[in-house]
């Protein structure tokens, strides 16, 4: 009965005491904070060297690669790409893994149209396989950002 009652009370006690300490909302209303301005500086510079960095590095698009073998066989892929890297040095090529099948990509065109002309070359060069132009996400790097360089 004594906790009751000591309960009760320090609940209707509690109430009264917070309200007679009370504040001022005037010591509140304001917060002076003092930054050093070489702090604007530094994050400006760090803005501009991000900015020079997205721009001038390859960026992933929506584009086209050539697939040229799509096999069970690992050696036959590796053979397959290391061909497709003599013949055509200034492609990149790229060896996918999807379980069970490695897929045998080259090219990063970001028209279907530029594919078609290396198309054509490969399927020269293996005329019984099956040489596809397959949609892929494509690194591209924009004309003129190759020549930027960051201080």
């Amino acid at each position: 009965m004594k906790a009751i009652l000591f309960v009760v009370i320090t609940l209707i006690v509690s109430p009264l005491i917070a309200q007679s300490q009370g504040y001022s909302r005037d010591t509140f209303t304001s917060v002076i904070v003092n930054k050093d301005p070489r702090f604007d500086e530094m994050a400006a510079k760090q803005a501009e060297i991000n900015k020079k960095s997205v721009l001038s590095g390859p960026r992933r698009v929506s584009g086209f690669r050539i697939q040229a073998a799509n096999t069970q066989n690992r050696d036959e892929a590796n053979a397959v790409k290391a061909e497709l890297l003599r013949r055509f040095p200034d492609q990149k090529s790229y060896l996918l893994y999807q379980a069970p099948n490695f897929r045998v990509r080259i090219g990063n065109f970001v028209t279907q149209k530029e594919a078609f002309q290396l198309r054509k070359q490969i399927s020269a060069l293996y005329p019984q396989k099956g040489i596809y132009i397959v949609p892929d996400l494509v690194e591209y790097t924009p004309a003129g950002a190759e020549d930027s360089v960051l201080d």
